[in-house]
């Protein structure tokens, strides 16, 4: 093989691992596109229960819900939530506890529950001094 046909095939590999990072690259793009769009729509969905349940929802405030839960859904289905398993990010796959159930994982700061400690209780967390 003469030294032309070596340098040819080096740069046919070189174009097509190019190729293969662009297209990565593209992936990787729109993952995050689809990331910040369902960001949004989930913010706003959370921001509409929040006013609805707090009885600061406006008059169209059970249709708005509804439409970004069409929203998302049509997201999911058509290009995933940004991430590549299919769960939402941060999640590892597993369904979270029932509301009022508490998770199988240790509690936070050494707590039985994530509530604040009552009157009487002490805090997990180390008092704060300033410095002089």
């Amino acid at each position: 093989m003469g030294l032309m046909d070596r340098v040819r095939d080096q740069a046919a590999q070189l174009a097509q691992k190019t190729q293969e990072a662009a297209q990565e690259g593209r992936v990787m793009l729109d993952q995050a596109q689809a990331r910040r769009r369902a960001d949004a729509m989930f913010r706003d969905l959370g921001a509409a229960v929040y006013a609805e349940r707090t009885g600061r929802g406006g008059p169209d405030g059970a249709a708005k819900i509804d439409r970004l839960v069409k929203a998302l859904s049509r997201q999911e289905a058509e290009q995933g939530l940004g991430d590549s398993g299919g769960t939402p990010s941060g999640q590892d796959g597993s369904d979270p506890p029932p509301s009022g159930e508490k998770s199988s994982g240790p509690p936070p700061s050494g707590q039985d529950s994530a509530d604040p400690p009552t009157s009487g209780q002490k805090s997990a967390d180390p008092p704060t001094t300033s410095m002089p």
